[in-house]
């Protein structure tokens, strides 16, 4: 089993810390797993990308060369990042994302990532912990109390309730 995922979007989103929870999460796990990040030189509405890498075999190359899985936030991001995928791909984009018709795979989900962080739980930083959510039903081989323990380590103390309620809207999302 490997999966190699790219997160991305706008800075300020919380992609970066999304990726090293992922890490975190399957280490945890005893699988491993490998992070790594980038982003534009302005701070927050720059472009970001975080990529992980997950396997249950020693994986030698640190870089994301075929995501298996590609989330996108922000236009700019699924423009920038689309090129790499092959059929076999998974793109997770927010609603507000225009997708090309013509892009030929499997599986595209279309969620209301950024509306549900937003509108339903009232925080728009918890964006990334919805997109978490999503992720862990789509890669069922991290177990989801993992993920979440792992989020929890992560967040801003007293912060938990609100980050836990944000987790599970984005599993609820793509309940598979």
């Amino acid at each position: 089993m490997k999966k190699e995922l790219r997160l991305s979007g706008s800075g300020g989103q919380g992609l970066i810390l999304a990726g090293i929870i992922l890490a975190e999460a399957a280490i945890n796990q005893g699988l491993n797993a490998i992070q790594s990040q980038s982003y534009g030189p302005e701070a927050r509405g720059g472009a970001s990308k975080a990529e992980v890498i997950i396997g249950d075999e020693e994986i030698f190359f640190p870089k994301v060369r075929k995501p298996n899985i590609l989330l996108a936030l922000s236009q700019k991001a699924f423009d920038q990042y689309i090129h790499d995928l092959d059929s076999k791909s998974i793109i997770v984009v927010d609603e507000s994302i225009q997708t090309n018709d013509k892009i030929e795979l499997d599986m595209i989900y279309k969620l209301p990532i950024l509306k549900t962080a937003s509108e339903k739980i009232g925080k728009s930083m918890v964006a990334n912990i919805v997109a978490l959510g999503v992720l862990t039903q789509l890669i069922p081989e991290l177990e989801k109390q993992s993920v979440l323990d792992a989020i929890l380590q992560r967040v801003p103390q007293g912060t938990e309730s609100l980050n836990t309620t944000a987790f599970e809207e984005g599993i609820q999302l793509i309940k598979l």
